[in-house]
């Protein structure tokens, strides 16, 4: 077990003992905390994990002295603080790592992401994801719960619909255009970004190609609120709350925004991948068919 899964364990054991020496079923807490159930379980169970909002208000539903408050936040401080590599993480499972971005979404009013080599999750199709799971599950050599990863995942885009959170989204027109997935797949994923782009709280931007790029386009990062930034590289999964990181990468947040195209500039860039994609399959089915009837005259010519 990882380092980071062990820490996870031990301060579920320990929530889970607190609760029940306060004579609370995971119901009855569930209740006090306005949670659903099933986060009680999951947190208790390791599968979640738990952050120092989570652990404060627990505290203070089932009456924990001072000392145990404090350590409960060190715990959870430390455990988020825990810079794990992906691989071990992993370990946990797909739908698990989906439940704590989920949770982490939760808490969040104001999202800004940008992604450089593939669709943003919030935005993904199920059968996309499907394709995008399976490439992770067979880097990371993870559990085989794919179909439970993409229910959460699909679960995390109703916070979309919420009209009191805010959601700013920025990809390079060539996250639209890598094959990740069959090109059913991809242009039905690309008609779902255009729904997308006419909800009244979300703001999605694309840079082109032609756009001059105001750095490298090398890690996806996510800022929630102005408090917290999720950052993704091979190994590494990171969360930086440092105000200077967090000034760091809204600035560079802003920069892709100057030079990326938005509503009905952004909906074209994708109308226009779509009709390529789309005569490029033609294409290769018409010079297909041309060989093929080339060959069969060859073949019934008498020289």
């Amino acid at each position: 077990m990882s380092g980071f899964q062990q820490a996870r364990v031990d301060l579920g054991v320990h929530l889970r003992q607190l609760r029940e020496a306060a004579h609370l079923s995971g119901k009855d807490l569930a209740e006090r905390l306005g949670w659903q159930p099933s986060k009680v379980s999951r947190i208790e169970n390791a599968r979640q994990t738990a952050t120092e909002d989570d652990v404060v208000v627990w505290a203070q539903a089932v009456q924990a002295g001072p000392e145990t408050f404090d350590g409960l936040i060190e715990q959870a401080v430390g455990l988020q603080a825990h810079q794990d590599t992906w691989r071990q993480r992993h370990k946990s499972g797909l739908a698990a790592l989906q439940e704590d971005v989920k949770d982490l979404e939760s808490r969040t009013r104001l999202l800004r992401a940008f992604e450089p080599g593939l669709v943003i999750g919030l935005l993904q199709t199920a059968e996309y994801a499907r394709h995008i799971f399976s490439k992770v599950r067979r880097l990371y050599e993870t559990t085989d719960d794919v179909d439970a990863a993409i229910r959460v995942r699909m679960q995390r885009q109703e916070i979309l619909y919420d009209p009191g959170r805010r959601f700013r989204f920025v990809m390079p027109e060539s996250a639209l255009r890598y094959r990740l997935a069959p090109l059913d797949v991809m242009r039905g994923q690309l008609d779902r970004l255009l729904a997308v782009t006419t909800l009244p709280n979300v703001e999605f931007g694309i840079i082109p190609f032609e756009a001059p790029l105001p750095s490298a386009l090398v890690n996806s990062f996510y800022i929630y609120n102005d408090s917290t930034v999720g950052v993704a590289t091979r190994t590494k999964d990171l969360l930086l709350r440092d105000p200077d990181d967090v000034a760091f990468y809204a600035q560079a947040f802003e920069e892709l925004c100057e030079v990326a195209s938005f509503h009905e500039a952004a909906r074209a860039v994708i109308v226009g991948v779509i009709d390529e994609g789309l005569g490029q399959h033609r294409e290769h089915a018409r010079d297909h068919a041309r060989d093929h009837s080339r060959e069969r005259i060859r073949e019934q010519s008498p020289g």
